[in-house]
Order: C-alpha cells, then structure tokens, then sequence
C-alpha cells in the first residue's frame, strides 16, 4: 500500500479544518497509509525585511528538509509549480506508484518556500495562483489525493 506523507508548516487551530482532515483521513485509509507531519511555524517580526523573510523562510524550509522521509519521492506544493487537472494529478500518482513507496507533499510556511527546498524536491506543483491560507490547502491536497484514488479505481466520485 501506498504512503503519503504530508509536511506542513504551522498547526491547525479551527475546528472545521481539523475536522476536514479528519474525515478525509478516514476516507483515506482504504487508499493509502496517511502521515501528517506538522512543523511549528517561526514567529514572524511585524516589520518585515527582504532579509528576515529569508531568514524564516530558510529556518522553516531546513526543517522540512530534516523530515522528508528517507526513500521517499518529495513534491512541493508552490505556487511556481505546474498546474495540474484532477485526472493528471491522478495520473501523477499512479506513475508514482510504480517507482515508489512512498511520496511525501510539502506545505511551506506561509512565506512560502527556499529555492534550496524546491532543489530537494523532485516535482512542484501549483493547485491554483490564488492565494489560500496554509489550513485550506491541507483539506485541498487530501481531497484532490481522494478525488486522485477513487478515478483511479474506477469509482464514483470524480465528475
């Protein structure tokens, strides 16, 4: 069975989200084992600079870089990334399948991500050139990774 991994920047604090992710988790399970690896967020100073924004762009991404699984096959989602249909990310996936076990996404922090991170990082996609909070994009990837299983399974729910 396939893992999925999930890194994301930051801790959910809305019960709705967390919610989200429960149910989502829990359709899930039938498709994949699911591991959400939550990393703390850096403060951010109120006046930013250039300088301090790499700075904890850089503090985050290092740490997400500590956490990437071993033989894992690492996709950031960033808004640089290629943009992909439901049935392509889909596709994505089962390509993946058979080269690996394991593929882990990541979810920068809400500065977004370091170029030493994106180099990690065999693919990067976008889901949409709108800005979302961090919390959303979470419940976004985990629907897209169940809309993802069940096209590839020939089920319905995808239309």
């Amino acid at each position: 069975m396939l893992t999925i991994n999930i890194i994301c920047v930051g801790k959910l604090k809305e019960q709705f989200f967390k919610d989200a992710i429960t149910e989502y988790s829990k359709r899930l399970s039938k498709y994949c084992r699911l591991h959400i690896i939550e990393l703390p967020d850096e403060k951010i100073p109120d006046k930013l600079n250039p300088k301090l924004i790499e700075e904890v762009k850089q503090k985050e991404c290092t740490n997400i870089i500590k956490h990437i699984p071993k033989d894992s096959y690492p996709i950031c989602l960033d808004l640089k990334g290629k943009e992909l249909s439901s049935e392509n990310f889909a596709s994505n996936i089962d390509t993946l399948s058979f080269i690996t076990s394991s593929i882990t996404f990541i979810i920068g922090g809400s500065l977004g991500v370091t170029n030493t991170l994106l180099d990690v990082c065999k693919q990067s996609i976008c889901f949409s050139k709108l800005t979302f909070p961090h919390q959303l994009i979470r419940v976004f990837l985990l629907e897209q990774l169940f809309r993802s299983f069940k096209i590839l399974n020939g089920e319905t729910y995808h239309k």
